[in-house]
């Protein structure tokens, strides 16, 4: 398709509150913006003083609800549908593209109020829900509104038929590659035996716990290890529960700069997640391939799935310390090991590489500019599986 589009991307959670969500759509709309479309995304912000994009718009303030072990900053109700509605007016737009529709958020009220063509895409993976059975007959005409849907998994895709028997074509979040490829380490993050762990880690579902009572065992095998930990969180609250013989060894970095975070995992020798559940895809996973950095992660389904039962990097027992520390030591006495998974993982992130996702992205606008139905859809979504594996 050579027509340059007019997109409206509509995000459900806090635009200043930063979590994969946000960084794929601001990524992808930068893509497209590149790419010559036009492009208006529509958020809650807390402070609008902070909006540096000139094509966001702000829904206004959100407000903090519990969703899928963490906590999502949304916005809903009959002031946030009067903006999404004169959002929706004033853009002329060509078609939406909706990110998780299925949670009371600016994406279903943008999902009501429109009746062009929409696609979304559904991030989260979660086990049945009641809560969701319970409001199923107000979602389910909602979301047969949309004209094609995506997800970023087969855990979300599975998510998404389990809650409303349907199908969606999947596709993963996307990662700059080249920016993380190309990336320089910070000195004074190298220090010893480091590694890295990033994310909100007062969640227990980051699992930020398991690794710390890995550590004692892994400084009795290497005395210089050090561990590096970024993301939000009172750190003076996690160091009242550290081992004291890896208190001195761990830095805490706050949250990091998409750039200071490519210079992260240049830094480290491995990269660690090891997330206990509530993980659809593991964007994080994605990057530390692109960077050449050695991951170990649970073997939480979706990162099993990521990571191809192993191939890309080490898995643990999920929530097992001890089999974690095994692990750690075992790759951090064999450098041939971290140099061959380092290796494949590098070529293997390409797949995530905004080029080719936002392309099939596009692919799926382009079906849903044309009005074509699922049935295709199915096909495409066979499609990518059988390519994902080759």
């Amino acid at each position: 398709m050579n027509k340059k589009l007019k997109i409206g991307m509509v995000c459900p959670y806090g635009w200043d509150t930063p979590g994969g969500v946000q960084i794929h759509i601001k990524e992808l709309a930068e893509y497209f913006i590149n790419q010559g479309h036009d492009v208006s995304v529509f958020a809650p912000v807390t402070d609008d003083s902070n909006i540096q994009e000139s094509w966001l718009v702000s829904a206004g303030r959100p407000v903090a609800i519990p969703f899928n072990g963490a906590v999502a900053r949304i916005s809903f109700g009959p002031l946030a549908s009067s903006r999404v509605r004169q959002w929706i007016a004033n853009g002329d737009f060509d078609l939406l593209h909706l990110h998780e529709p299925a949670i009371p958020s600016l994406s279903l009220l943008a999902c009501w109020a429109s009746e062009g063509p929409m696609v979304a895409t559904f991030h989260a993976a979660s086990p049945k829900q009641k809560a969701i059975y319970a409001i199923g007959p107000i979602l389910e005409p909602v979301l047969e509104k949309l004209t094609a849907r995506i997800a970023v998994s087969e855990m979300a895709r599975q998510t998404l038929k389990d809650h409303f028997e349907t199908e969606a074509v999947v596709i993963p979040n996307g990662i700059n590659s080249t920016k993380l490829h190309e990336a320089e380490p910070n000195p004074i993050w190298q220090s010893g035996r480091t590694i890295g762990f990033i994310g909100r880690f007062t969640e227990p579902r980051k699992g930020l716990s398991v690794l710390l009572e890995a550590m004692p065992i892994v400084a009795k095998a290497f005395p210089d290890v050090q561990l590096l930990i970024a993301g939000p969180g009172d750190s003076d609250e996690v160091k009242k529960v550290f081992p004291p013989s890896i208190a001195e060894r761990t830095k805490f970095l706050g949250r990091l700069s998409e750039e200071e975070k490519a210079s992260f995992f240049k830094s480290v020798e491995i990269y660690i997640a090891p997330n206990t559940g509530g993980e659809s895809f593991g964007i994080i996973l994605a990057e530390a391939m692109a960077a050449g950095t050695p991951i170990v992660a649970s073997d939480i389904p979706a990162f099993s799935d990521l990571l191809v039962s192993g191939e890309y990097g080490a898995l643990f027992d999920s929530e097992n310390s001890k089999d974690l520390a095994k692990i750690l030591i075992e790759l951090l006495r064999d450098q041939n090991r971290r140099q061959e998974l380092s290796a494949r993982a590098l070529e293997y992130s390409e797949k995530f590489d905004w080029q080719t996702v936002a392309e099939q992205i596009m692919s799926v606008y382009e079906l849903a500019l044309v009005g074509n139905d699922g049935v295709k859809l199915g096909s495409e979504n066979r499609m990518w599986n059988r390519r994902r594996l080759q």
